[in-house]
């Protein structure tokens, strides 16, 4: 939004005859997009998961990212799966292939065999510094498509996973996720997303939200497609 500049001139018109400043031209700044905005550009990219496995059902969140309608998600939420469902922001349903993914990062790769009418990916970001603004988006407890807010709380953070590798260089934000959330994107102020949702820290082990959860950095998530990763 620019900033209107208005000159006033105090004291007697009829005799002041001095030329009245005309204000310089100078670069309009712009604001940085509500987070109503960024819900609203990144919503359509968001898709509703649910997988089957002999263990049973799990539930999570993807982000579309490319116009092939390739979705990152968490390994977890689809592993060992073997039926997977994605849902659109439009209501189209698919079944989904998952062609890439990667344990050390906790990141999938699904490929849907339908698309919606209009595909429309997220755009990717770069990196996060400590105190930067984040939204997260994602269908925690099952609410689809909920968001909230928070700020980078650390970088290159580890975490130890019982039976499988730490995953690391995690990006550790305060935004509310609780289950369902993972695979999810993290976005920046922008709209940008910078990571994919992966894990939240709890003692309790009740798994429900007390200030902590962790993302795998963007450029860490596409790089986890191997030999299949998708084509930004």
């Amino acid at each position: 939004m620019g900033t209107a500049l208005i000159a006033y001139r105090w004291g007697s018109a009829a005799r002041d005859e001095t030329p009245a400043a005309k204000p310089s031209a100078s670069p309009s700044s712009t604001a940085p997009p509500t987070v109503n905005q960024v819900y609203t550009a990144l919503a359509p990219s968001i898709v509703s998961i649910t997988s089957v496995s002999k263990a049973g059902s799990a539930s999570g969140t993807g982000v579309v990212v490319n116009a092939d309608g390739n979705v990152l998600t968490a390994l977890h939420v689809v592993d060992g799966a073997t039926a997977v469902q994605v849902t659109f922001a439009d209501g189209t349903q698919a079944k989904a292939q998952v062609v890439a993914a990667d344990a050390a990062s906790d990141i999938a790769v699904l490929l849907p065999d339908q698309l919606p009418s209009v595909v429309v990916p997220a755009v990717l970001g770069g990196g996060a510094a400590i105190g930067d603004g984040v939204i997260a988006i994602g269908n925690p407890l099952g609410l689809t498509l909920s968001t909230s807010t928070g700020v980078v709380s650390g970088l290159n953070r580890s975490l130890t996973r019982a039976g499988k590798t730490d995953l690391k260089g995690l990006i550790q934000f305060d935004a509310a996720v609780n289950p369902g959330s993972s695979g999810g994107p993290l976005l920046n102020a922008t709209g940008q997303v910078i990571g994919v949702v992966v894990a939240l820290a709890n003692p309790t082990r009740d798994g429900t939200f007390i200030g902590i959860g962790f993302a795998v950095p963007i450029g860490t998530a596409v790089g986890a497609g191997g030999d299949r990763p998708p084509q930004i």
